[in-house]
């Protein structure tokens, strides 16, 4: 087993979470927002539950120039220079891609955990164990490692991962096919087979396994971070990603290069997970009140209202009648009311409003 100074994670955060809007705003994301009401944003939770894992020296924070300011507002003991800002938006490859390189500057060593900001774990220590467990397996062999978790819908918002049934001595498992978000027959099919799990986003690799997937599979990505050997870990290092990150493609680390590496494992797991994606997800995991209602305000008068989500600022009275299946949100300038079935056309929404101008409702 390695050592635990040789396990880094990063921890990916800068996105908008459209489909959580308008709660999640361009100033303003999900992962900043204590949106289950416990005290802490997704963010913290996140941090402090990777700091079961190793030392806080140890954690990156990869966002976006923005939110770099929220960041060191909301980790106040997370070191600056542990605070990685890109200038652009380009998915996770780009952003995993100059996480990779700076890292393998600093420890040749690592193995490295990229992990989302926004997840809900509800078993803390068995997801730190199948985390550990992974880490392990990693460290020792040049393997990408994702985590599995059993699906409970036809979710197309979600990668799914069909994997051989016999575990390898360390207990992981060969992934012999990864396909991204399918389209909802393909996701019902997955679901009904019982042979597939939920790509929950998550990865553990050594770093030189991940440059050499990158250079195998995604050689533009390659080449492009390349170019800042010299300059990472530098005070010359932000003024390259400035300059050069824009340039790259914008793709998700699962086209780039999950679907095509053939040195895939997985860890299925159960821990209580959910991305906090939608609306709807949060309405899974929330505390229900009568009718099946997940509601933040007691200042309240439902009638004829079930399996509804409601959210409102805390001192507004709500009266609702004859709604059933809803998401509601009051949120500053927006008022959303959608059928939480067509939940994932609220992103939809969202870019339709940038296509028409309206960006300051986003």
């Amino acid at each position: 087993m390695k050592s635990t100074n040789d396990t880094y994670v990063f921890i990916m955060a800068g996105g908008v979470g459209s489909r959580f809007w308008p709660k999640s705003r361009n100033n303003y994301p999900k992962q900043f927002i204590d949106i289950l009401g416990v005290g802490q944003s997704l963010l913290q939770l996140t941090y402090a539950r990777f700091e079961k894992l190793c030392s806080h020296k140890n954690i990156f924070i990869v966002t976006n120039n923005q939110y770099k300011d929220l960041v060191a507002e909301q980790l106040p003991s997370l070191p600056a220079e542990n605070i990685l800002c890109e200038p652009s938006r380009n998915n996770t490859a780009p952003c995993i891609a100059y996480a990779t390189f700076k890292l393998a500057g600093l420890n040749p060593n690592a193995t490295m955990v990229i992990a989302p900001s926004d997840h809900f774990i509800l078993k803390e220590d068995v997801f730190v164990e199948k985390i550990q467990q992974a880490v392990n397996f990693a460290s020792k062999n040049e393997v990408l490692v994702t985590l599995g978790i059993q699906p409970t819908r036809p979710d197309t918002g979600y990668g799914y991962i069909n994997y051989d049934r016999t575990p390898t001595e360390d207990g992981v498992f060969k992934v012999t096919r990864f396909m991204e978000k399918p389209p909802l027959a393909k996701a019902i099919e997955f679901l009904e087979s019982g042979d597939y799990v939920w790509n929950a986003g998550i990865f553990v690799w050594q770093t030189q396994a991940a440059l050499n997937a990158f250079e195998t599979y995604a050689g533009d990505i390659f080449k492009l971070f390349q170019a800042g050997l010299p300059f990472y870990n530098t005070g010359e290092e932000q003024k390259f990603i400035n300059e050069h990150y824009p340039n790259s493609p914008n793709i998700s680390i699962d086209f780039a290069i999950m679907e095509k590496a053939n040195n895939v494992f997985t860890i299925p797991a159960e821990f209580g997970w959910s991305d906090l994606g939608t609306w709807a997800s949060l309405y899974d995991n929330a505390h229900k009140e009568g009718n099946n209602n997940v509601i933040n305000t007691k200042l309240s008068k439902l009638d004829d209202t079930e399996n509804s989500i409601i959210n409102v600022p805390k001192d507004k009275l709500v009266v609702v009648n004859g709604l059933k299946d809803y998401i509601v949100v009051d949120n500053e300038d927006v008022l959303l009311i959608y059928p939480k079935h067509k939940e994932q056309d609220i992103k939809k929404v969202t870019e339709e409003l940038k296509n028409e101008g309206k960006e300051t409702f986003l």
